[in-house]
């Protein structure tokens, strides 16, 4: 499989990139810049020769996702999964009263605007794919079921993202294009943080399962098992 995810650099991002190469995939890792390419994609680049390709995606910028779109045209036919991981919490402790609006700008930019640049310029390549599938990483933060009053900038924009993962669900489900919004748990990361109880490497072989349809997923919002999740 051809598999493209944003934000592969760090966190679950990273925890994909190295599963899906283990899994023997072909990856497209999503970076911000070349120079955030450091570490632990490096690592993956050593260890599986071939099977990464560094990407420069900047999903806040149009231009940057659109030049990334005809890099990867030039060497590939098609892709066979995008997953949309690239995120940023900001603001976490504010209140309303002392909400950064700019903050929350930045946030929808990145968390809701941009998984849908990122499909909006590589949906050609993916109609060619094989079982192709969209699995943007969303967070029970954004479930309407669970509202709790904070975090506003981050589950405002992973609500948003929810919506935006139903329209093109059945937009792209006559074209064979299975799409969820995913919650991957609260997992140790530098977003998560070190009292997570998750697992990422664990969050991501769920999720590499579902992109290769191991698991069954029918509903549009789920955990990285599958199950369900309440909008």
């Amino acid at each position: 499989m051809n598999i493209l995810i944003t934000g592969a650099n760090r966190g679950l991002g990273l925890a994909l990139a190295a599963e899906a190469c283990k899994r023997g995939h072909h990856v497209l890792a999503g970076v911000r810049s070349p120079g955030s390419s450091a570490g632990g994609l490096q690592e993956l680049i050593t260890a599986f020769p071939g099977q990464v390709t560094i990407v420069p995606l900047d999903v806040t910028d149009e231009n940057s996702v659109r030049y990334a779109f005809e890099q990867v045209g030039s060497r590939i036919q098609s892709l066979d999964a995008v997953i949309n991981s690239a995120a940023i919490l900001l603001g976490r402790d504010q209140k309303l009263e002392q909400l950064d609006m700019e903050q929350v700008e930045q946030s929808f930019q990145t968390n809701l605007y941009g998984p849908i640049v990122v499909l909006k310029h590589f949906l050609p390549l993916l109609r060619k794919g094989e079982r192709p599938c969209v699995i943007n990483i969303s967070s029970e933060a954004g479930s309407f079921a669970g509202a709790y009053g904070g975090d506003y900038s981050y589950a405002l924009s992973k609500s948003a993202l929810n919506m935006f993962s139903a329209q093109i669900r059945k937009e792209l489900a006559p074209s064979g294009i299975i799409v969820h919004a995913l919650h991957p748990g609260w997992i140790r990361t530098d977003m998560g943080g070190d009292q997570a109880p998750g697992d990422a490497t664990v969050s991501a072989a769920g999720i590499l399962d579902l992109a290769e349809r191991k698991t069954e997923a029918d509903a549009l919002f789920i955990d990285h098992t599958g199950v369900p999740m309440k909008m």
